[in-house]
C-alpha cells in the first residue's frame, strides 16, 4: 500500500475569507511534479474536500502502513514543502520517514478535537 499524502481543500480549509490562511494546492501539484513524484508507487498526493476537523483549519493526513499522522493549523508555505520533502524520502526509501521537525508542533490526534 502506497503511503499517501492528503490535502484538505473543503469547506474551511485555505479559504482566506474566512480567515484561514491559503492552502497552495497548484504549488503542490507542480512540487510534486518537480520532484519526480508524479506517478510514484510509494507516495501520492490526493486533494481532498472535507477532512474535518474544521476547527484545525488547513488539515493535512499523512497515511502509511504504520497509521495515520494528522496535522493542522498549517499556515506557511514553508509547511508544505517539508511535506512535500517528507514525500521525496518516503519515495526513496520506505514510509517510516520521519515527519519533519517544523510539523511536529501541527501534529494533533484525530480524535482530541
Amino acid at each position: 500500500m502506497p503511503s499517501n499524502v492528503i490535502i484538505c481543500d473543503g469547506c474551511c480549509c485555505g479559504r482566506v475569507e474566512k480567515g484561514h490562511d491559503k492552502v497552495p494546492i497548484e504549488e503542490l501539484k507542480q512540487a510534486w511534479k518537480d520532484s519526480d513524484l508524479e506517478g510514484s508507487d510509494k507516495v501520492k498526493l490526493t486533494i481532498s474536500g472535507c477532512l474535518g476537523p474544521c476547527s484545525m483549519h488547513n488539515v493535512s493526513l499523512l497515511k502509511t502502513e504504520q497509521g495515520q499522522i494528522w496535522l493542522g493549523k498549517l499556515s506557511e508555505y514553508e509547511h508544505y514543502q517539508a511535506l512535500v520533502d517528507w514525500a521525496v524520502e518516503v519515495s526513496k526509501t520506505d514510509d517510516q520517514v520521519e515527519i519533519p521537525e517544523i510539523l511536529l508542533s501541527h501534529r494533533f490526534e484525530r480524535n482530541s478535537v
